[in-house]
């Protein structure tokens, strides 16, 4: 059996990312009903507002579902007690040190998977103990690995690097996309920007409209002397590119961030002066669909795509 359904107990080995902004609890048990694994961003949450996206996911859903956890998030004891309140079964740690969290969160019976987008990360995060990996090429939205290593080179290297299971990220937006992933070492594949512009997702209708009107090039890393994240291009974007360009320093580009930018676009819903986090994969969304027909043809497309292969005469 596969190792990430057996480990998650589902039904097929997608998990939706756990994107700010984008994933509450509509996403999440969405996702999980349909088979999949949801998973309940906290990195936008204050704790109680966690409490009761946990508590509206068990309602709306009787299947597995998790929280994703980034770990410098500044109320993190917080936000881990009610995860163990709560009983949470998995959360997904990124951003941060699996150091710090993975044993507590083991020791309440949880299943940790880390985040990483590097070899060295993989290895430190099995020896601390975590029960799978994501391994996030530079194609991914959001936060981003400094050494911009694409999936396509990431997903061998860890999976020779480590032994836990491996899910792959960045660049999943189809079932062929997925059946790559297997094919160099992923046993799950993690999906973000199609869900992102799912109906369920809780992101603005205005930056669901921008990425279903994404062109090929219109995102690009950004900010990578503070911390490397992956934006849809718009006037907050050439602002930090301009000072970027300028030498600006880290305290100067921190200022420019200021607060609450990614709630600004993602949520609010403003196009201009907010931060779009969005995928490569943007270029292939072309309409809102619901959360389980977008499960649901990624996963045909892979069934699909590798009955076709299989009948190649090589």
């Amino acid at each position: 059996m596969n190792s990430i359904k057996k480990l998650f107990n589902i039904e097929y080995p997608i998990i939706q990312g756990g994107m700010v902004w984008c994933s509450g609890w509509r996403l999440a048990s969405a996702v999980s009903n349909a088979g999949g694994l949801g998973l309940i961003g906290a990195g936008s949450m204050y704790p109680e507002v966690l409490r009761e996206h946990i508590q509206k996911c068990r309602l709306a859903s009787s299947k597995p579902f998790g929280v994703n956890v980034p770990l410098l998030y500044p109320d993190i004891e917080k936000i881990m007690e009610i995860i163990v309140e709560e009983k949470v079964e998995i959360v997904f740690t990124s951003a941060g040190n699996p150091a710090l969290w993975t044993p507590f969160l083991k020791n309440n019976n949880i299943k940790v998977v880390h985040v990483i987008a590097n070899k060295k990360f993989a290895m430190k995060a099995e020896d601390y103990g975590v029960d799978a990996i994501v391994a996030e090429g530079f194609e991914a939205g959001g936060h981003n690995g400094r050494e911009e290593t694409t999936t396509l080179c990431l997903i061998p290297e860890i999976c020779d690097a480590v032994t836990v299971p491996l899910i792959a990220a960045g660049g999943i937006g189809s079932g062929r996309a997925m059946l790559a992933a297997f094919a160099l070492g992923a046993e799950g594949v993690q999906i973000g920007s199609l869900f992102a512009a799912s109906s369920e997702s809780s992101a603005h209708p205005n930056f669901k409209e921008a990425i279903i009107q994404a062109a090929e090039g219109d995102t690009k890393l950004s900010m990578k002397s503070l911390m490397p994240v992956r934006l849809l291009k718009n006037q907050f974007f050439r602002a930090v590119e301009m000072a970027e360009a300028e030498g600006a320093s880290r305290a100067e580009l921190i200022e420019l961030l200021g607060r609450g930018r990614a709630k600004m676009g993602m949520f609010d819903g403003d196009m201009s002066e907010g931060e779009l986090e969005i995928g490569q994969v943007a270029t292939y969304i072309k309409q809102i669909k619901p959360a389980e027909q977008i499960l649901n043809e990624v996963w045909q497309e892979f069934i699909a795509e590798r009955e076709r292969i299989a009948k190649l005469n090589f």
